[in-house]
């Protein structure tokens, strides 16, 4: 079976998505978003008409934002967060949003050609917070095999505690 990583990624907005405080974020939704979609392994990202995930509502807390994109490999994910312009964004996400405390990305992997659901991001979420990383939500430092989902281990099921 070939597979694809999927991620999930939200964050607490300082100010409302219309405010000034976060303009420049918002502003630059529409280059980043055409960037990830033109980069080398991009399958997919969640958005509305609009072109964004802004105004999906994952979170009782309207404050919350969601993004969640699938790619052919974790390898070009990683390009793209981390070999693009998109870093310049990262390094200043305190401008714009709150610390979480919490996680706040997942990844995972999913067979190729699926697609997941708001709801399955934010399940994977959930298991990265509660679990740690797992095969079934994890991180860019600590990563999983796409093997082990499909086989169900994860090497905490392995290794004596």
């Amino acid at each position: 079976m070939d597979w694809h990583i999927a991620e999930i990624n939200v964050a607490r907005l300082r100010a409302p998505i219309d405010d000034p405080l976060v303009a420049e974020f918002v502003d630059a939704l529409v280059d980043v978003n055409a960037l990830a979609e033109g980069s080398p392994g991009f399958v997919w990202r969640l958005q509305t008409p609009a072109g964004d995930a802004t105004g999906i509502q994952a979170f009782d807390d309207e404050l919350i934002i969601v993004n969640m994109s699938v790619w052919a490999s974790i390898e070009a994910l990683a390009d793209y967060v981390y070999r693009t312009v998109h870093t310049d964004f990262l390094r200043r996400k305190r401008e714009w949003f709150e610390r979480l405390g919490t996680a706040h990305a997942a990844l995972w992997w999913v067979p190729a050609g699926s697609l997941p659901s708001v709801e399955d991001g934010t399940g994977r979420l959930d298991v990265l917070r509660q679990q740690g990383p797992t095969a079934r939500a994890f991180t860019f430092a600590h990563r999983f095999d796409p093997a082990e989902v499909a086989t169900g281990t994860d090497v905490r099921d392995t290794c004596p505690a």
